[in-house]
């Protein structure tokens, strides 16, 4: 049986899935409400808006479908959306980079990063290679990710059939918890140093897992 001592990475079924498929537009419907029964979006708002100086910009990496980038574009935010799929066909002014989070090489180009479910699909060494980007770059880190728990194991094993999440969902959830992370493991995986970075971790009781790092001055 996993242990939430292990952190196992394993393919998940949207990524092999073309983006426009009805499993895959089903499950990304799915996203949107765990999305917002998890507080994702908000908490993410609430923690940059009020951090970043004027004309300071923001990469969200993994981006998807753009919806989060989108709502900081509506407040007033300088962001930018960053996935290996095209970026949504409106509205066409939302900046997008079609790349690879991995390799990308603009972070320094960008004052703030934030990622939504998207570093549990990195193992540790692409976790530290981006955390060397991001160490020469942003001065603000704000993510969202599963918590690796039995509890959250359980209890999206007992939602997944209320919420009417498909296959794919159901299958998905429970690779991304197992990949995902506890106590101070993302900023170490990154090489995110308490010398440099203000940092704050902390899990949510619906099973999410946040960071908060800002670079000292």
């Amino acid at each position: 049986m996993l242990s939430d001592a292990d952190r196992l990475i394993q393919p998940e079924l949207l990524d092999t899935l073309p983006p426009e498929s009805t499993d895959a537009r089903r499950s990304r419907r799915d996203l949107r409400v765990i999305n917002w029964m998890m507080g994702n979006h908000r908490w993410i708002i609430r923690s940059v808006q009020p951090r970043l100086r004027h004309q300071e910009r923001l990469v969200e990496i993994g981006a998807g479908g753009g919806e989060l980038c989108q709502k900081l574009a509506d407040r007033g935010i300088a962001a930018a959306g960053l996935d290996r799929w095209p970026g949504p066909a409106s509205p066409s002014s939302l900046v997008w980079h079609q790349a690879d989070l991995r390799t990308f090489a603009g972070y320094a180009d960008y004052q703030a990063v934030v990622a939504n479910l998207v570093l549990h699909h990195l193992n540790d060494a692409e976790l530290w290679q981006l955390g060397r980007k991001l160490n020469r770059g942003p001065r603000i880190i704000c993510a969202c990710e599963p918590t690796r728990s039995r509890l959250s194991r359980r209890m999206f094993a007992a939602l997944g059939p209320v919420l009417g999440a498909n296959f794919v969902t159901r299958h998905d959830a429970l690779v991304s918890i197992a990949a995902g992370f506890l106590g101070d493991e993302l900023p170490t995986a990154l090489g995110l140093d308490d010398a440099t970075w203000s940092i704050h971790c902390t899990q949510t009781l619906l099973g999410g897992y946040r960071m908060l790092a800002i670079k000292r001055t």
